[in-house]
């Protein structure tokens, strides 16, 4: 039986999830689990929540946990990397507080921008300590990346380690589904061929097969402004897709922080137009810690009724919307019960087990896959899983606006890359100043002081740049 190591395991939410995935499957229910994370108390949180959900699939893993990452990944199979690192407080609080003083907003500011650059710089040198553990006690394993800022840190593990790794997220996926919903057309109906770079992946088709042949269903996802069916939190995504023909994987807060088009300081009518939600990692952050407070105790007393007008009042208290208040209500009643996710983990661990073909999007070096994206960036294509390995499929070129607006992303992590590899503080400036977002808001002067203030506010969570 293959050992699965989780490294920040008290990510207790996500790896209930990941672990009920993986449990579900019969050929994985004996596995060893080691979980591993640096706080003691979510770590503990966790072991009880792998035991409760081995102890309802009828699965007999072998679960185990420590604060010794090199005793967990001591002959691992698979691991699954899931921290924050810095966390909330201070690592997200300092990356969005400091740029506001200069005027520069963000929405989640955890994949590019400001925030995405301090992000990426405080994970790097932390996933390649993890990466030169893997190299001397599990040199085999298979990496199973889910941090931010996803293509920043897999382009440096690619650089930096031999170690196998992939990055995973659920936009696509998640994506493909929600367009379904929009257009009416069941998610089983629809195939689709999407390719770019994380978050910034585009659906080169997005179709269905009928008894006359394939159906292009793009013109089902124009109806959907025609008749004034976009939905509010949706309307950057959609502008794009007007703009660009063709519909991008990550959402609208996301995309709006990616690019110089719609957070300016001064046109507020941008932002209340494209209903674009500032500060929206924060609230979602403390929307989450509120809800969490509650599931965790029903996670220690599972026999004491969930207070649900408790939940309610400290998630409303907490910024939280009145979904909010409904989707942590319903996290913590129905915290044990086990479906399984549209997380690519858990398959492609079976699919390399068993042999049973998938096909997942992972996020992989470039190498021959995107003709017009520069050779070993990190993109984001369908990869074939099976016995063989996770097998990257060669899209080809994209169309070049397409390439040409992934670039202006790239040029970002590329320098935020060189910067973690080589220590020279000055590729975190001009990593800043080709920032799309930062570019279009701030001078030189400002985003040189901005920068100069975020590195001494990080303190010891950066290493020492020259």
């Amino acid at each position: 039986m293959p050992k699965i190591t989780f490294i920040g395991a008290g990510s207790t939410v996500f790896a209930r999830n990941l672990l009920g995935d993986i449990l579900s499957f019969p050929e994985l229910a004996d596995a060893t689990i080691s979980l591993h994370d640096i706080d003691p108390v979510r770590l503990a949180t966790t072991e009880k929540v792998a035991q409760r959900i081995a102890k309802q699939l009828g699965a007999c893993p072998t679960i185990e946990s420590t604060l010794d990452r090199r005793a967990a990944l001591d002959g691992a199979d698979y691991a699954i990397c899931m921290f924050q690192i810095g966390g909330y407080k201070p690592g997200t609080v300092i990356d969005f507080e400091i740029p506001k003083k200069y005027g520069l907003r963000q929405t989640i500011a955890d994949t590019l921008g400001i925030g995405g650059i301090m992000r990426g710089l405080r994970t790097i040198p932390v996933l390649l300590d993890v990466c030169r553990d893997m190299e001397e006690l599990c040199p085999d394993v298979t990496f199973l990346n889910y941090v931010n800022p996803m293509a920043m840190n897999c382009w440096g593990i690619s650089r930096g380690s031999k170690i196998k790794t992939v990055g995973l997220c659920h936009s696509v996926q998640g994506t493909a589904e929600e367009l379904a919903r929009n257009i009416g057309v069941p998610i089983e109906e629809i195939n689709y061929l999407c390719a770019g770079i994380n978050h910034m992946a585009f659906y080169l088709r997005f179709e269905r097969k009928t008894p006359q042949g394939v159906e292009d269903l793009y013109p089902l996802v124009r109806r959907v402004i025609e008749e004034g069916r976009v939905p509010a939190w949706n309307r950057v995504r959609y502008e794009m897709f007007k703009r660009l023909g063709y519909f991008v994987t990550e959402s609208s807060e996301h995309f709006a922080e990616y690019t110089p088009w719609f957070i300016k300081r001064d046109r507020p009518d941008l932002i209340e137009k494209f209903n674009i939600p500032l500060d929206e990692y924060i609230r979602r952050c403390e929307v989450q810690i509120a809800g969490w407070e509650v599931t965790k105790d029903t996670i220690e007393n599972p026999d004491r009724p969930v207070d649900v007008e408790a939940v309610a009042r400290k998630v409303r208290a907490a910024g939280g919307s009145e979904w909010d208040v409904r989707w942590q209500t319903y996290q913590a009643t129905n915290f044990d019960e086990i479906s399984q996710s549209h997380e690519y983990g858990s398959y492609i661990i079976h699919s390399l087990e068993t042999g049973i073909p998938r096909v997942v999007y992972g996020n992989v070096p470039n190498n021959g896959l995107i003709d017009n994206l520069p050779q070993g960036c990190i993109v984001e294509v369908p990869c074939l899983v099976d016995k063989n390995g996770i097998q990257p499929t060669k899209v080809g070129m994209l169309p070049p606006h397409l390439a040409a607006l992934m670039q202006t992303n790239i040029n970002v992590q590329s320098l935020t890359v060189e910067a973690a590899l080589t220590g020279k503080r000055e590729h975190i400036y001009h990593a800043a100043m080709l920032d799309p977002h930062t570019g279009a808001e701030l001078d030189l002067e400002q985003i040189w002081q901005m920068v100069d203030e975020l590195i001494a506010a990080h303190g010891d969570w950066l290493p020492k740049y020259q």
